[in-house]
């Protein structure tokens, strides 16, 4: 059970035939995502927000678990979605837009993704000779709460978990490299200020994926979290319309 307040998994059906799955970042949980995912039940749509293996406790339990564990929670969560809905979409906030991506690279049949701030790379060098400290030191302080809006808090985990952290790398190395098999259509939205994910990050994504129909939406006034900044309206009813949009255009194509 997690042990952060607001932490649990959260499910919907809905009635529209249209799921979403959307996916929290790494040491976050539902509640960085929650606001989305309430805002896709009220337009109708079956939700899936699951917590991910090792997050919403505490950060030692996540240096237990690795990046096959995390995505392959989503990928039983798109499994559900995918038995009960014509048309599937795939959200993810930071490296919930990482695994985001690793699913569409793997189930061609998503219909479309939207990512806020994903990650695929660092600029950072300490992270060069992370999988080698890990094997010393078990964690280091975290960069947390990354909102510009006072008073908000994501409740991450305080300490960064190396383990954990050094397979994020190694998912970042597959999913970048498979990022031309990506060929849904894309809905990005980067935080012009962002104290974790540096932007080379969404342009690398926007630059190598194969989808025809990309749209980047810059958010000035929020910084990592977006989610839960003074964009995260802008996050919603553009994800709204996205999903709309694109939903009317596959019926189009099948009639």
């Amino acid at each position: 059970m997690p042990s952060v307040a607001g932490a649990e998994a959260f499910a919907h059906e809905g009635t529209t035939g249209v799921g979403v799955l959307l996916s929290h970042g790494f040491t976050g949980s539902p509640v960085s995502m929650r606001p989305w995912a309430d805002r896709m039940v009220e337009e109708g749509h079956s939700v899936r927000l699951p917590l991910l293996p090792g997050h919403g406790t505490h950060w030692r339990e996540m240096n237990g678990t690795a990046w096959p564990q995390w995505y392959g929670a989503l990928e039983s969560a798109l499994g559900e979605l995918r038995a009960s809905c014509d048309a599937v979409f795939v959200f993810g906030l930071s490296m919930g837009g990482t695994l985001a991506l690793r699913l569409a690279q793997r189930h061609p049949d998503i219909a479309g993704l939207v990512l806020v701030n994903p990650s695929v790379m660092s600029t950072r060098k300490e992270l060069r000779v992370v999988g080698p400290l890990s094997r010393v030191l078990a964690s280091v302080a975290a960069i947390g709460d990354d909102i510009a809006k006072p008073g908000v808090s994501e409740h991450a985990y305080p300490r960064t978990p190396l383990r954990a952290l050094a397979s994020l790398a190694k998912l970042w190395v597959a999913v970048r490299g498979d990022l031309p098999e990506v060929t849904q259509p894309l809905l990005l939205l980067r935080s012009a200020v962002d104290h974790v994910v540096e932007p080379e990050n969404s342009a690398i994504v926007l630059a190598e994926v194969s989808s025809a129909d990309v749209t980047e939406v810059v958010l000035a006034n929020s910084y990592h979290v977006a989610t839960l900044d003074h964009d995260a309206p802008v996050i919603f009813d553009r994800s709204a319309e996205f999903v709309r949009r694109v939903r009317a255009e596959r019926a189009g194509d099948e009639g």
